[in-house]
């Protein structure tokens, strides 16, 4: 299975795993499963570190990229056509990056582990 990290699982996966649903971590956790992690995830949390509304991210906030290949995760680059999509998805949802993870997932096949179910209204595959 193919999976894409919403950015709180992320960082819940890296920094306090018991936030977790027990169905998450366990898809995260499967070595049969290819987990991404989306560009604009690092950019949410350097920015929200950056902004001082992320300070447990300090560990992550400046070696993501190599927190992420230790963990075997795949970096997941934003494209033209990840911000077409994310541009134009229609809905009052107005968290740019929550936009581009829904475009991303959309287009890409991915399934979105979040617990955001704000994105079951753009017919996301997503799990928690």
């Amino acid at each position: 299975m193919r999976v894409l990290l919403d950015t709180h699982a992320l960082l819940w996966w890296t920094l306090e795993e018991s936030l977790l649903s027990s169905k998450a971590r366990n898809i995260i956790a499967n070595f049969d499963n290819e987990v991404f992690v989306s560009a604009a995830s690092v950019w949410e949390i350097a920015t929200k570190f950056r902004l001082g509304r992320l300070p447990q991210a300090a560990p992550l906030a400046h070696s993501l990229r190599g927190q992420m290949r230790k963990l075997g995760f795949t970096e997941l680059p934003i494209s033209f056509v990840h911000a077409e999509t994310a541009g134009l998805l229609p809905g009052p949802h107005r968290d740019p990056f929550d936009r581009m993870l829904i475009a991303q997932a959309l287009t890409d096949g991915l399934l979105l582990v979040s617990n955001e179910s704000v994105f079951d209204a753009y017919n996301v595959r997503r799990v928690w």
